[in-house]
């Protein structure tokens, strides 16, 4: 059954008035609902913490807008310095008359599903999962590094050694490293994980190997089906919400550290400014890095 609200984002407590009963259709929350799968015009009301690309934010207000029903409410806010200030402009490019107002450093926009709202399909189109050539792989607007080798991850690409057994790559994005991983026909099993259900959708479609399973679920969150692994693979995350949280991959290190039998090995590239040699040597026995150059470290752990 279709819900009558949505809550598309997680926004601090008190900061906007969430309809009761309304149902989280973010893709970084797991368990959500996908607002991309709700019938036509099937909502009263959709409250949206917009994204701050501009083809992932049209993409959701026009998402938002095709299962309101006429005259159904949208509110959609963000912070003024990450796309709040062109949120009035993305929504009346639509046809909805706007009401707006600024408080906590954020921007508020009220509207009403116009009857025929306009541009609907162009920016569904536009931020939609596609091939993209410079990947060779599905990917969608939104997802890390959506349409481009992220430059740590060709780093560890090109040291990665061939891998044998059975192994994970937490955080997984679209599966830029799992391709490279599943080269090696030694690798048995391979498990891949991401917060971000778009990046899974893809994944999915990108790893169609019967040896790949691909989850949905946060990568900091121990797992009892990911235990007694030979290696693990990564590029952490270490923004939330934004914001630098050098705690994530602290997470990650851990949670990969418990993951991997006695003698398993962890390959991890990260940004050399962030300080994971203490966590690294806490958790493993061996800690070697095998590069150190344009701003990136890759680190070979093992267990």
């Amino acid at each position: 059954m279709a819900p009558a609200a949505v809550l598309y984002g997680a926004p601090a407590p008190g900061l906007v008035e969430v309809p009761k009963g309304a149902r989280q259709v973010s893709p970084l929350i797991v368990g959500s609902e996908d607002l991309a799968a709700l019938p036509d015009a099937s909502l009263d009301e959709a409250v949206i913490l917009a994204p701050p690309g501009t083809l992932e934010r049209d993409f959701v207000l026009a998402q938002a807008l095709r299962a309101l029903k006429p005259g159904g409410a949208i509110t959609a806010f963000a912070p003024k310095d990450k796309g709040g200030a062109r949120l009035r402009k993305a929504l009346e490019g639509f046809g909805c008359t706007v009401s707006e107002d600024a408080r906590k450093h954020h921007r508020f926009c009220r509207a009403q599903r116009p009857e025929a709202p306009t541009g609907l399909a162009q920016a569904i189109a536009a931020g939609a999962p596609r091939i993209v050539s410079a990947l060779g792989l599905w990917s969608q607007p939104g997802v890390f590094s959506w349409d481009r080798v992220d430059p740590g991850s060709a780093r560890l690409l090109a040291l990665i050694p061939k891998l044998a057994g059975k192994g994970a790559d937490l955080g997984c994005g679209v599966g830029v490293l799992a391709a490279k991983v599943l080269a090696s026909p030694a690798v048995t099993a391979f498990t891949c994980v991401d917060i971000d259900r778009r990046a899974v959708a893809c994944a999915q479609h990108n790893l169609d190997d019967p040896r790949v399973r691909v989850v949905w679920a946060d990568a900091r969150v121990r797992d009892d089906d990911i235990a007694s692994l030979d290696f693990v693979v990564m590029n952490p995350p270490f923004h939330d919400g934004g914001s630098e949280d050098r705690a994530l991959g602290v997470a990650f290190i851990q949670n990969a550290a418990q993951a991997l039998h006695r003698g398993g090995t962890c390959w991890i590239v990260a940004n050399r400014h962030l300080p994971y040699e203490a966590a690294l040597t806490a958790a493993f026995a061996t800690v070697e890095v095998r590069a150190d150059a344009g701003g990136y470290k890759i680190f070979e752990a093992r267990k």
